[in-house]
C-alpha cells in the first residue's frame, strides 16, 4: 500500500507548475476594470481581437507608438493611471491570446501611475524622460522581492534581493513597470517554451513559435499589450521574436547596457556575453530607450560599461561630401538558404534603397559563418551545461525539445579544460580578426585599403541580412541560429526591423531545390 505524502515531501514539478500559472492568474483577476474574456475558439491570426475587447480610448493609447506616448504624458495629455491601466488590460488579454505573460503587477504599478500624476499636478512638469510611460520586462531580470525562476522548476522559489541596474535606471527617468513576460527553459532556445507556462505562439499564427528567448516580450509588444519591453540576448534571443512578431529589437553591443541584476546559469562567463536591450513597436522607441539608460551615465555605477554617449547623429557616419553610404547584403550565409519571403523581404529593401541618393548596394560574401557557430556553441556551454542540467533535473521536471536540441543533441557540448578554454577563446579573438579584415577589405576592390598610393573606397558601413532562414518557425523547430548568433559572436550590435509579412501566391516553395546539406534540407522541409 502507497504510503500518504507528508507535511515535508517535496512537490512535484507538475505541482510547482500549476502553483505558479495559478499566481499568474490570480494576478490578472487584480486588474480593474476586468481583462474581458476571449472566445472559446480563437482564429490563428488574435492581433485584431484587442479593438474588439477593449473600449476605443484603450486601443487608442495602446495602439500610439512610444514616441507620442511620451510627449502626451509630459504635456498632461494623457494621465499614467489612464494609461497604465490600458496597457494592463491589453496586457492580460494578449496573455490570454498568447500566454505570454508570468505575472502582472497592477497593485504597484497603479500606485506608481499615481505617484507619476500627482507629482505632475504639483509641478506642472514631468518627474523625467519616460514619465509615466509603461514598460514590460522579461521574468529574469530581477525584480526586488519578486520570484526570479528562470524558466526552470527548481527554480520557482528563488527572490530577487534587489531590482536589475538598468531597472532603476529606467525608474529615475519615470516609467513603470507593469508586466512580467515568460522565456523558455534554460533560457537558450530561439522559441519560448517552459514547463512552468508551457508554450508562449505566435500572435499571427497561433500554430508558429512567437520566437525566443525573450519570446514574451516580443508576442506582448507584437499584440501591443505593451509598447516598450526589455528583453536579453546571447545567441539571437532579442531578434528572433522581434522579427517573429514584427516589431523592433537591439542587440547592443556588449559591454554598452548595465545587465547586472539578470538572474541565469553560467553567471561570470565572458566568453560570449549576453546583453540587455529594447523591443518595442517602434524605431524612436528604441532610441528613446538606449538614448535614457546612456544619458544617466551608468559607468559610473558599472565600470564595466563603455564610457562614451548615444550616437544617432548623422557626423558620426563619418560621410564626406559626395560619398554614399554603402551596404554589404548577405542574401545566404551559404549553410542555409532563406525561405522565398525572407529572400522577397530583402529585395524589397535592396530596391527601395537604389531609389535613394547616398546609398551604394554590394553583396557581402559570408566569410566561414560554419566556422562561427562551432566556436559559439562550443562556448555557450564551458562547463559541459552542467549548471542548465542540474538546474532541470533537480526537479525531475521533462526536457523540452529545444533544451535537448542545443545541449543533449548538441555534438560541441563538453566541459572543457582551463587550457581548452584558453585555447577556443584565441580561437575567437583569431575569427574576429579575420572577419574585421574581410570587413575592411571592402574598401579597395584590390583587397588594399590603404598603401597602394591612391585613396581607398569606402568600406561597408552595415550589413543587411536575414534574421533567419524563415520567418517564424512551427513550435519546436527553431534550431537554426547562425544568422543571429554569428553577431553574438563578432559583438557586433544588430537591429531588426519589420518589412513584410508572408504572402502565399507570391512566396513559392521552388519545388526543384536542391538543399545544400542536412542543416538546408531541414529548413526546407518546414
Amino acid at each position: 500500500m502507497a504510503s500518504a505524502p507528508t507535511a515535508l515531501s517535496k512537490p512535484t514539478w507538475q505541482e510547482i507548475a500549476k502553483q505558479a500559472q495559478e499566481a499568474r492568474d490570480a494576478s490578472l483577476k487584480l486588474v480593474e476594470p476586468a481583462i474581458p474574456d476571449v472566445p472559446s475558439e480563437l482564429p490563428l491570426d488574435v492581433t485584431k481581437l484587442p479593438k474588439h475587447l477593449l473600449s476605443t480610448e484603450e486601443v487608442a493609447i495602446t495602439q500610439t507608438p512610444t514616441e507620442e506616448l511620451v510627449v502626451s504624458l509630459a504635456s498632461g495629455r494623457l494621465t499614467s493611471v489612464a494609461v497604465v491601466t490600458a496597457f494592463l488590460r491589453r496586457a492580460g488579454l494578449a496573455q490570454k491570446l498568447v500566454n505570454c505573460v508570468t505575472e502582472l503587477l497592477p497593485e504597484k504599478a497603479l500606485a506608481r501611475a499615481k505617484y507619476l500624476d500627482d507629482f505632475y499636478a504639483r509641478h506642472k512638469k514631468p518627474i523625467g524622460p519616460l514619465h509615466g510611460l509603461p514598460i514590460s520586462v522579461k521574468e529574469h531580470v530581477e525584480m526586488k522581492g519578486l520570484g526570479v525562476n528562470v524558466g526552470f522548476v527548481s527554480w520557482w522559489d528563488h527572490k530577487a534581493e534587489d531590482d536589475a541596474y538598468i531597472l532603476k535606471i529606467l525608474c529615475g527617468a519615470g516609467c513603470v513597470f507593469y508586466a512580467r513576460t515568460t522565456e523558455p527553459q534554460t533560457l537558450m532556445q530561439l522559441e519560448t517554451s517552459s514547463n512552468l507556462y508551457g508554450v508562449t505562439v505566435n500572435p499571427f499564427n497561433s500554430n508558429l513559435s512567437c520566437g525566443g528567448s525573450s519570446g514574451g516580450e516580443g508576442a506582448l509588444v507584437g499584440l501591443r499589450g505593451s509598447c516598450l519591453g526589455i528583453g536579453t540576448d546571447i545567441g539571437g534571443s532579442i531578434r528572433s521574436p522581434s522579427a517573429s512578431c514584427g516589431v523592433y529589437g537591439l542587440r547592443p553591443t556588449s559591454y554598452r547596457l548595465p545587465i547586472v541584476g539578470s538572474a541565469a546559469t553560467m553567471l561570470g562567463q565572458e566568453h560570449i556575453v549576453p546583453v540587455i536591450g529594447p523591443i518595442s513597436t517602434s524605431l524612436e522607441g528604441v532610441k528613446l530607450f538606449m538614448k535614457t539608460i546612456i544619458a544617466a551615465r551608468p559607468w559610473l555605477v558599472d565600470p564595466s560599461i563603455l564610457p562614451f554617449p548615444w550616437r544617432d547623429q548623422d557626423s558620426h557616419l563619418g560621410v564626406s561630401k559626395g560619398e554614399k553610404l554603402k551596404i554589404g547584403v548577405i542574401w545566404s550565409d551559404d549553410i542555409v538558404t532563406p525561405h522565398p519571403p525572407v529572400r522577397r523581404a530583402l529585395r524589397e529593401v535592396v530596391s527601395k534603397l537604389r531609389e535613394v541618393e547616398g546609398f551604394e548596394i554590394v553583396d557581402w560574401k559570408p566569410y566561414k559563418h560554419d566556422e562561427a557557430w562551432e566556436i559559439s556553441s562550443r562556448l555557450y556551454f564551458c562547463d559541459g551545461a552542467k549548471e542548465q542540467v542540474d538546474a532541470i533535473d533537480s526537479s525531475g521536471e521533462p526536457w523540452r525539445p529545444l533544451s535537448n536540441f542545443i545541449i543533449k543533441e548538441n555534438p560541441n557540448v563538453k566541459r572543457l579544460s582551463i587550457e581548452e578554454l584558453w585555447d577556443l577563446t584565441l580561437k575567437r579573438e583569431e575569427y574576429r580578426a579575420a572577419y574585421a579584415k574581410v570587413w575592411n577589405d571592402t574598401g579597395d576592390t584590390d583587397g588594399n585599403s590603404s598603401g597602394n598610393g591612391r585613396k581607398a573606397a569606402r568600406p561597408v558601413d552595415v550589413i543587411l541580412c536575414p534574421a533567419g532562414p524563415g520567418t517564424a518557425t512551427p513550435l519546436d523547430h527553431a534550431k537554426y541560429w547562425c544568422y543571429l548568433s554569428q553577431w553574438n559572436l563578432l559583438d557586433y550590435p544588430a537591429l531588426i526591423f519589420p518589412v513584410s509579412k508572408v504572402d502565399p501566391r507570391v512566396d513559392v516553395v521552388d519545388q526543384q531545390y536542391k538543399p545544400l546539406n542536412e542543416k538546408d534540407k531541414f529548413n526546407h522541409q518546414l
